[in-house]
C-alpha cells in the first residue's frame, strides 16, 4: 500500500539517516532502500541525496515529506473515525513523561490501561520536563505528562493531578532528629539536586530562592532514582515527590523534614500540541486521566 512506503520515506526524511529508519521501522535497510527507489521511479524525481556519510532531501523530496505527513495523518484520521463505528481501541499512542510521572505514577496506570484496551500500542519516554516538553512541540509525541508548572501559548496545558513535595534526608542525619525544622536549619547544608531543566529542580530552586538558603555545597544527579540513592548514602539533602520516596519513609530509611509554612504542592499536567492529530486511543487515554470529566 502507497501509505506504508510514504510512512518509510517520512521515517528516512526525518532520521536522515537509512539506518535508523529501517531500525524503527523493523524491516532491512535494503527494504527501506527498494521503498525510496520505487517512490522516485513514480514521481520521475530524485527524492535524497546519499552519500555513504549523509542524506538530504532534494526539492522535490522536501515538497513529498510536506505532502506526504498530510497523507499519513488523514489516512489515520480515516482509520480511526471507522474504529470509532466498531468502538474499537487500536492504533499506537507515544507518551512522554518526566521521571517522577514516567517512573513512579504512569506504569501502573499504563497497565491498567493496557488490560482494558489490549489492541492499542503504547510506546514511553522518559526525560525531564523540558525534553518532553520539547519533544511533544516538535510532535514527536503524541502528548505529554510533566510536573511542575509549564506556561507556553504553543501547548495545550491541563493539570490532571496534585504531587506533595517533601525535603528528606537520611535516617543518621543530623536534621533526622528534629523532624520538624525551619529554614535556618535549611541554611548552609548539604543538597542533592536533579539537573536544570527538571520539574524537580524548578521546584527545588524555587524553595531555596523564596526561603534565602544557601547551600553549602550541592550534587546534581539527572534521575530521582539516582537523587534518592545518594541521599539514602547520606550525600546530603533533597526535596522529592513523596511518591517516590513513599516506601523508604515507612521503612524509616529516610526522615521527612517538615517545614512550616512552605507551600509543597504542584501539579502534574497534560500537554498535547493542538497541531497534532488525535486519535482514538489518544482520546480515551486521555479520557483516564480525567475520569470525572466523563
Amino acid at each position: 500500500m502507497i501509505v506504508e512506503t510514504l510512512r518509510v520515506f517520512v521515517t528516512v526524511a526525518e532520521q536522515l539517516n537509512f539506518s535508523r529508519a529501517a531500525e524503527l521501522l523493523n524491516l532491512s535497510q535494503p527494504g527501506v532502500s527498494l521503498h525510496i527507489r520505487n517512490l522516485e521511479n513514480e514521481f520521475g524525481a530524485t527524492l535524497m541525496h546519499r552519500s555513504p556519510k549523509m542524506v538530504k532531501l532534494t526539492e522535490a523530496g522536501d515538497i513529498l515529506y510536506r505532502r506526504a505527513k498530510e497523507i499519513l495523518l488523514l489516512h489515520e484520521a480515516a482509520k480511526q473515525d471507522i474504529m470509532r463505528l466498531h468502538d474499537k481501541v487500536t492504533g499506537s499512542l507515544h507518551i512522554g513523561a518526566s521521571f517522577t510521572i514516567g517512573e513512579y505514577v504512569l506504569p501502573r496506570m499504563l497497565a491498567t490501561f493496557a488490560m482494558k484496551y489490549p489492541q492499542a500500542d503504547i510506546e514511553l519516554t522518559i526525560g525531564n520536563t523540558a525534553e518532553i516538553i520539547q519533544a511533544v512541540q516538535h510532535q514527536r509525541l503524541d502528548l505529554g505528562l510533566v510536573e511542575g508548572e509549564v506556561w507556553l501559548s504553543s501547548l495545550h496545558i491541563r493539570p490532571y493531578a496534585k504531587d506533595e513535595m517533601i525535603i528528606i534526608a537520611a535516617a543518621n542525619h543530623p536534621l533526622a532528629a528534629l523532624r520538624v525544622v525551619d529554614t535556618t536549619n535549611l541554611n548552609n547544608q548539604v543538597w542533592v539536586l536533579r539537573e536544570p531543566g527538571s520539574g524537580t529542580r524548578a521546584f527545588s530552586d524555587r524553595l531555596l530562592d523564596t526561603t534565602g538558603c544557601t547551600p553549602k555545597k550541592t550534587y546534581v544527579f539527572n534521575s530521582s532514582q539516582g537523587v534518592k540513592e545518594a541521599v539514602l548514602a547520606g550525600l546530603g539533602i533533597s526535596m522529592l515527590s513523596r511518591c517516590i520516596v513513599q516506601k523508604e519513609l515507612e521503612h524509616g530509611e529516610l526522615v521527612e523534614l517538615v517545614v512550616k509554612g512552605i507551600q509543597q504542592e504542584r501539579n502534574f499536567s497534560l500537554i498535547t500540541s493542538p497541531e497534532m492529530a488525535s486519535t482514538r486511543v489518544h482520546e480515551v487515554f486521555i479520557e483516564q486521566l480525567f475520569p470525572s470529566s466523563l
